[in-house]
Parts: structure tokens; sequence; C-alpha cells
């Protein structure tokens, strides 16, 4: 799959004032810090898209993108297809007041739970640390609420490859206590533009069911 296109939409305080849910919906999540701005910046192919920073907390609203795209169906024709990219606040580690971290847990899981166009959460990791407990907690919490979700691991640049490898077996061995089949998963690297082409690949293949990546 192509990036024709990305632009940024708006910004909402709530899920009720999100655009219209007229098109399949993609959003991101992970903890403060975790390079979430990076990657989507690079997924599109547009360094400046998502706004990044080296403080936590950076992003306080759910933030629309408008992503055209291009790809070729199983007979080989170019299609196009539009859809939104969501950056979403990050949980965890901020400096901002106990009231502000609740206001943001509130918006997000409200816009999880009620936003009926998502097709799928991505979870963003970052593959430097071990398995951090409030990772696990936000993930089973995801299956509770029964949303579809796939992991994206982060930062594989900073790691050697072997220790990227070892941090994401332990994850997912950790996840094996709770869940029968694990969710889908992608190891990343802003930096490298390693998994992008997976990442695209398989959003390609929920917007259409069919697609060749």
């Amino acid at each position: 799959m192509e990036i024709v296109s990305a632009a940024y939409v708006k910004s909402s305080a709530e899920y009720m004032q999100c655009p219209k849910a007229d098109r399949p919906e993609y959003a991101f999540i992970g903890r403060s810090n975790v390079g979430k701005s990076s990657l989507i910046n690079m997924l599109c192919n547009k360094k400046a898209l998502a706004k990044t920073s080296a403080a936590p907390g950076k992003t306080q609203l759910i933030n629309h993108f408008e992503i055209i795209s291009g790809y070729r169906d199983k007979s080989g024709k170019m299609e196009r297809k539009s859809w939104y990219l969501v950056d979403l606040p990050g949980y965890g580690y901020a400096k901002v007041s106990q009231k502000q971290r609740k206001g943001w847990s509130m918006m997000i899981e409200k816009y999880i739970l009620k936003r009926e166009n998502l097709v799928s959460l991505f979870v963003l990791i970052d593959s430097r640390h071990e398995p951090q407990k409030l990772d696990l907690e936000f993930i089973n919490q995801l299956g509770e609420w029964g949303i579809p979700f796939a992991l994206v691991f982060t930062k594989a640049d900073k790691n050697k490859p072997g220790a990227t490898i070892r941090t994401v077996e332990a994850f997912l061995n950790m996840l094996k206590d709770s869940w029968e089949a694990l969710p889908p998963y992608f190891v990343t690297s802003a930096v490298d533009k390693l998994g992008r082409d997976e990442v695209l690949g398989y959003i390609a293949t929920l917007n259409t069911g069919d697609a060749v990546a």
C-alpha cells in the first residue's frame, strides 16, 4: 500500500466532536514518550504531520488525519482508499495534574468504546524496556471490552537486534498467561523505517479484505 496524501483534519476534546464516522479509522496509543508521533510521521512519510516532543504528554487531544492510500486489488487494478489515522493521548506518566490525567483517561475510554468506525487500535510498546505493568493492564482491558487491536514495538533502532527479540518474546510470553491467541504484532523503527510496509499492509488488508500491500 502506498500513502498518496496525509493531512491534518481536526483535534477533539471528546469523541462526540470527532469527524463524521464515514470511513475506516485506525487509532494509535501508548505510554507517554513511546515514540507515537515519530511512528505516525514515518508511516505517512511526512516528517511534520504529528507533533513530536521530548517531553511526555505532548498529545492532549484526539487528533484526526485523513489518509488517502493507493493499493492494487487481486486483479492488479490500482484503487484509492480514504481512511482516518488517529493520534490519541498517551497513557501513564506525564507532567500534568491528576485531574488532567483522569480527564484524558475518560476521553480515551469513551473514544475507544463509542467510536463506531474504529477498525483497530494500535498499541505501541517501547522495545527497549522489559514488559511494563501499565501496558499489560491496558491490553487486558481492551480484551475485556472486545476491542480489536495490534501491538507495535517501537524504537528497535535503539537496541541490538537480539535485545529487541528478547523484549518482544518476553512481552508476548506474559500475554500468554491471560490470552488464548496473541494479537498481531509489528517491530518498528521510525529512524530506519523498519516495519512500515508491514503495518501499512495490515491496514490495507483490514480496509479491503483482499488488498495486496
